[in-house]
């Protein structure tokens, strides 16, 4: 056995490495620069933590968010390594100690927030340590940050590059869970990481299940999913907007579901505050907005849930992959409608980004929008915009559920003809009106019952019109004239369909079917589903004497492995997947008093 692998299984209990987590440990070990790619929870902190232990002196880790960091020292404290963090968190005599260990030589990693590590007393410091040859290696985590394109975008992360000038020879570690090959490029090129060896494993999260659905009562939808589906479970809701986040949670909380608020707009102490509850308890659901979420480290997660359109498919896929982090299942609902697509676009329109960042931008959304109206494999075609090839998943609502489809292509001419015949200056309500021949007051008044257009389209009912008007919107055959009362305008795109050179299938609008749920079995018969809860009880009770999240005790993953194997010594606890020698010691005896309580008779 090497001692990388005696590190996995003593320390952190892990009996083998995934996917290419050997080889980045190996590479990095030696002394290479690594540029690693992996789905969260794929286990990307092993990638410098275990090189950490292999190498002289500490490693520095570069890390964006203060609940992530706390987060990563406590579950390593409780593994035996020697862990802290520098951050505006600590007062100065909590600093002061931890910049002594450092000094010492007593510390196997120390994370810190860029803008921490980019002062002059911090650099300065980490010079004389360099110096000595007392730095192991700097591991930079969330390096999705330093993209420009990214809603995650960190400027003091482009600063980070001065790394590589201010300590040669010392092995460099970017890592991130979300880029696609040109956010690689720049990830690469802004670090100064271009001759770093590139990881990049499988994007897919097998555990998680996909659903998309067209709103409809979108306060009731999430209610249901909860409610029928997650009761009694940890899960994030995303909204777009502040105002959102605060009336979501108070109808949840007024439903009986914990639901707590958290945006940019609250006070620093609440903020604090609801993640800590978040984090530590375990049925809470978070309403936020994209300002919580990155680098929190709850493997517990069961849904997420969208409530408005993200802003991109890496921003969607590096949001749904905060749940099910410890591989159980879980599930990802996002409602979405035509509103969304509109307001998003808006919002590109009406930024300060130049005209090639807006393009960009642009795409990435019309790319999530594919993925929201496709009748194929949401999986397949999620996975491809990362370059990664797949078979359909049997997992996502449109395997589970195929939708029906049907040829589009005459009513969305009428349709686009229709905006064309009135001048391209009113909405889709109008336009439906006239279509279905609806003589009403508004029609009338503009002569728009003598055109053409009027009652050719009697043969649909409104609901499917207003479908079709939402997809051809999605699809960005209309565009909507912001400056004239959301009027929609024809685009380029429309010429080929209205010319009769292209045709159109669109999704059928129906009542939307609720995928089959599998039930998540805990263990194999009733006496594991009690043991099971005995050992929650448990891991709950030892967390709140030790002041830190119960998942930092053990994962789930863990406790149920316990419930099903029923291990009878420590021997065999050793064993467990999550249990290193200094969790079987702390906790090996309460375990198997446990087990031993719900031994059969």
């Amino acid at each position: 056995m090497s001692r990388a692998q005696e590190i996995l299984q003593h320390v952190f209990g892990y009996t083998r490495f995934r996917g290419q987590q050997e080889a980045v440990v190996e590479h990095l070990a030696a002394g290479g620069d690594a540029l690693v790619l992996m789905p969260t929870g794929g286990g990307k902190s092993l990638c410098f933590q275990i090189p950490a232990l292999l190498r002289n002196g500490t490693a520095i880790v570069v890390s964006p968010l203060i609940a992530l960091m706390q987060d990563q020292v406590s579950a390593l404290r409780e593994a035996g390594v020697a862990a802290a963090y520098l951050n505006s968190s600590q007062d100065q005599e909590e600093a002061w100690a931890t910049e002594m260990d450092l000094r010492e030589g007593r510390l196997d990693l120390l994370y810190v927030a860029p803008e921490r590590l980019l002062a002059g007393r911090t650099l300065a410091m980490l010079e004389a340590l360099h110096r000595d040859g007392a730095i192991a290696l700097v591991a930079i985590d969330e390096a999705h940050c330093v993209a420009q394109w990214g809603h995650d975008f960190r400027p003091e992360y482009l600063q980070l590059a001065i790394l590589a000038e201010r300590f040669p020879g010392v092995p460099r570690i970017a890592l991130t869970a979300t880029a696609d090959a040109r956010g690689r490029e720049e990830i690469a090129e802004r670090l100064a990481l271009a001759d770093a060896r590139r990881f990049v494993s499988s994007f897919d999260r097998p555990n998680i299940r996909y659903r998309i659905a067209d709103k409809d009562s979108p306060r009731q939808q999430l209610l249901a999913f909860i409610r029928d589906e997650h009761k009694g479970e940890a899960g994030i809701v995303y909204c777009l907007s502040r105002r959102k986040v605060e009336e979501t949670a108070a109808f949840l909380a007024e439903q009986g579901i914990a639901a707590l608020p958290y945006h940019a707009g609250m006070s620093s102490e609440v903020r604090a505050a609801n993640q800590t509850r978040f984090l530590q308890e375990e049925a809470t659901v978070m309403v936020a907005t994209i300002a919580f979420g990155m680098g929190i480290d709850k493997p517990d997660v069961r849904f997420v849930a969208h409530l408005d359109l993200p802003r991109s498919i890496e921003g969607y896929y590096q949001e749904t992959g905060r749940a099910g982090r410890d591989g159980l299942a879980a599930e990802v609902l996002l409602l979405w409608g035509a509103g969304d697509v509109v307001q998003q676009r808006r919002m590109i329109d009406m930024s300060e980004g130049s005209e090639a960042f807006k393009r960009q931008a642009r795409s990435r959304l019309d790319t999530l929008v594919a993925l929201a109206e496709t009748t194929g494999c949401r999986r397949q075609m999620l996975l491809a915009h990362f370059g990664e090839a797949s078979e359909p998943c049997g997992n996502c609502d449109t395997c589970l559920t195929p939708p029906q489809t049907w040829d589009a292509t005459e009513a969305a001419r009428k349709a686009l003809s229709c905006v064309y015949r009135t001048g391209q200056r009113y909405g889709a309500g109008h336009m439906i009106e006239i279509l279905r021949g609806e003589a009403s007051e508004k029609v009338m008044a503009r002569g728009h019952d003598q055109i053409s257009t009027f009652g050719i389209g009697t043969d649909l009912d409104e609901k499917v019109w207003k479908s079709l008007f939402r997809q051809l919107i999605a699809r960005g055959l209309l565009a909507v004239d912001h400056e004239r009362f959301n009027a929609l305008v024809l685009t380029e795109s429309s010429r080929p369909l209205l010319r009769g050179d292209t045709t159109l299938r669109v999704r059928t609008h129906t009542a939307r079917r609720r995928s089959r749920r599998e039930p998540r079995v805990v263990g194999r018969d009733a006496r594991h589903d009690a043991l099971y809860e005995k050992l929650r009880v448990w891991r709950a009770e030892t967390a709140r004497d030790r002041n830190v999240p119960a998942y930092v005790i053990f994962h789930d993953a863990t406790l149920l492995e316990i419930a099903q194997q029923r291990p009878a010594s420590l021997h065999q606890l050793a064993q467990i997947s999550g249990v290193g020698d200094r969790k079987l010691e702390a906790y090996g005896a309460p375990l198997l008093a446990l087990v031993s309580e719900e031994a059969p008779a």
